[in-house]
């Protein structure tokens, strides 16, 4: 019962999150120097036409108006205009983008497959690599293994991701012509393929997160190495493996699993750098052609998105330590 509480508790106060993040979000580019209207408008750009088209957007209401409905459109959809010139934009309505004629929300569900494929095929690589680097080094603690492996990880947190995308695209993609070096393929269209175009974005990302979780992982192993239940497990016959998989990894997995879901959940917002290296097309490539082009409403619906997925993963970690430790 009292985890229920806890978990309804949390969900409300992620579903409040969202209301000020949105609100946040709508803020900062409703104080934007630029007009959208006057963006779509065109030139010339009479005051006549400008008025219209500030009219048909719905920026010539005060600023708490525009707020609600685009609150009330993420729920049950908004209409642009009147008469037959009118568009509607169906909920979940994110605003719509007059400068590409597309709903934002349609925008983001095209690019989401790609960015989606690159985070979570990274995810899993890193998660693996990291824990088992990390369980290796803080059980062969002081040896030349644990040397090199510590070394390793210094490199992969120092070394920024462009860097490594660029050295892997010129070794493995130019000089020995092993792996496409840009593009995407469906997964629908190709499993292999997919996997295929995907496999050099997959390993940049994950030896940089990779190296992070191996320290973090060691570190955790080495102090719960020295706890006294380890000793008392030991203490009364319990074999190696089971003192390590059983209890020891346990204590370990509570700060791994919060790690994981919030960079997992980071990584879904768009990994904006990773995406313009190898020339794929997700939400960060969509953000960064909006940002330059000053179209706010997908400035806007890809922000929130994001924000939306590191919360909801903020959640599913809250939810997972109340099951594996109800002390939380």
């Amino acid at each position: 019962m009292n985890r229920l509480r806890f978990l309804a508790s949390r969900t409300g106060q992620t579903l409040l999150v969202l209301v000020v993040i949105a609100f946040i979000t709508f803020a900062i580019f409703s104080l934007w120097p630029s007009d959208p209207a006057a963006l779509a408008c065109g030139k010339p750009c009479t005051p006549e036409n400008l008025a219209r088209a500030r009219e048909f957007m719905g920026y010539d209401q005060p600023w708490y108006t525009q707020f609600w409905h685009y609150l009330t459109g993420i729920v049950t959809g908004r209409t642009f205009g009147s008469g037959a010139a009118a568009i509607t934009c169906a909920a979940p309505c994110l605003g719509y983008s007059f400068r590409l004629s597309t709903p934002v929300t349609e925008l983001i569900a095209s690019r989401l497959p790609v960015t989606a494929s690159i985070a979570i095929g990274a995810a899993v690589l890193w998660l693996v690599i990291g824990v088992a680097a990390g369980v290796v080094s803080a059980l062969r603690r002081g040896t030349r293994l644990d040397r090199t492996i510590m070394a390793g990880t210094v490199l992969g947190v120092s070394a920024p991701s462009y860097l490594l995308g660029l050295l892997g695209i010129l070794l493995f993609g130019f000089t020995l012509d092993m792996v496409p070096v840009s593009g995407y393929v469906p997964l629908s269209e190709s499993p292999l393929d997919w996997a295929w175009h995907l496999i050099l974005p997959w390993c940049v990302l994950a030896l940089i997160s990779a190296a992070v979780y191996a320290r973090m992982v060691r570190g955790e192993m080495l102090e719960n190495l020295g706890e006294d239940y380890v000793r008392t497990a030991r203490a009364v016959g319990l074999p190696e493996r089971r003192v390590i998989g059983r209890h020891v990894m346990h204590n370990v997995s509570l700060p791994v699993v919060t790690y994981f879901a919030l960079d997992l959940g980071g990584m879904l917002g768009g990994a904006v750098i990773t995406e313009r290296v190898f020339s794929m097309q997700g939400l960060g490539a969509l953000l960064m052609d909006a940002v330059s082009t000053t179209d706010l409403p997908v400035i806007m619906g890809v922000t929130l998105v994001a924000a939306a997925f590191v919360i909801v993963a903020n959640l599913l970690v809250d939810a997972f330590a109340a099951v594996i430790d109800p002390r939380v």
